[in-house]
């Protein structure tokens, strides 16, 4: 396990919107369903895909775009058009003349779309402290072409969203997992985009494998001295090049993990504190506590009630 899994892991689909567009110039569409992230591809036509907050972003024919919700955006065939059809939560479409949106993802298939788009777009929650870390590397938009993104999730994705198959829904959950991983992957990787520190360090030959046995165990009684062991160098060593990379202290990092795990935890019913002290670590629940309290400002009680 490495923070990269961890953190997609906590954005799993499950019942995610999905639907296909086939638009004809000029066309606009706006996003209010509150999704925490929405992935959009054009298969024929190009359009812009307006973030509520960022620049405005090109997506091409077989580029994968990626919007951080969970604020409304736009999806046009030219910036500045004004919406005219609007997708709600719970799949409610209003639209006007100047387009048709297909909120069913029993549409029989791509159809020509006379010079304008035919879009699939897939919108779902990611709900939790361990998403929102996710959210938090993320810029409000961002896109991957074709080229980067490997064609055969692309075509799998577009496949199932256009069909209509028993079990549809449990597959496309599964493959919008897949589609994300890979175009976040391919992201993080592009020479043009600047990755969060942790992302970074997961290519070093000593942090990589340090990153990968704290999320791999994170509950274990790690020390400075046992992940410098990991690491094959000096205590000394460790430390400086771990705070180097990651950007703070190791044990500071695997304490905002394990907070990060323990708020997770605590939403779910019949979860005790002690209980949730033990899993990421803390035999002692008072010292579970006091360290949530450091670092999320509330005793894991109050957390959990509010």
């Amino acid at each position: 396990m490495d923070p990269f899994a961890d953190l997609v892991r906590g954005v799993r689909a499950d019942g995610a919107l999905l639907g296909h567009s086939v638009l004809t110039p000029p066309w606009s569409v706006r996003y209010v369903h509150e999704a925490e992230l929405t992935l959009c591809t054009a298969l024929e036509g190009s359009g812009w895909v307006l973030p509520a907050d960022g620049e405005p972003v090109r997506l091409d024919p077989g580029a994968v775009a990626v919007v951080r919700g969970p604020e409304p955006f736009v999806v046009a065939d030219e910036p500045g058009r004004p919406p005219g059809a609007t997708v709600h939560r719970g799949q409610l479409c209003t639209a006007t003349p100047s387009g048709e949106y297909l909120v069913d993802s029993a549409d029989p298939g791509p159809r020509s779309t006379g010079g304008g788009a035919s879009l699939v777009v897939g919108a779902y929650r990611a709900p939790g402290d361990v998403g929102r870390r996710l959210l938090d590397a993320l810029p409000p938009a961002l896109v991957v072409s074709g080229d980067s993104v490997p064609c055969l999730e692309l075509n799998l994705f577009v496949t199932e969203v256009c069909s209509l198959e028993p079990g549809q829904q449990v597959v496309l959950d599964r493959l919008l997992d897949l589609l994300l991983v890979c175009t976040l992957r391919a992201w993080f990787a592009h020479e043009d985009t600047e990755p969060p520190a942790w992302y970074s360090a997961l290519g070093d030959p000593m942090i990589g494998p340090v990153l990968r046995a704290m999320h791999a165990d994170p509950g274990r009684p790690w020390t400075v001295v046992s992940l410098a062991r990991v690491a094959g160098v000096s205590r000394a060593a460790f430390a400086r090049r771990f705070t180097a990379l990651v950007g703070e202290p190791p044990l500071a990092y695997l304490t905002g993990w394990r907070m990060t795990l323990a708020a997770d935890l605590l939403r779910r019913q019949g979860t005790s504190v002690a209980s949730v002290a033990a899993q990421v670590g803390y035999a002692d629940g008072f010292a579970f506590s006091s360290a949530f309290k450091r670092v999320r400002g509330v005793s894991p009680s109050a957390y959990r009630a509010g």
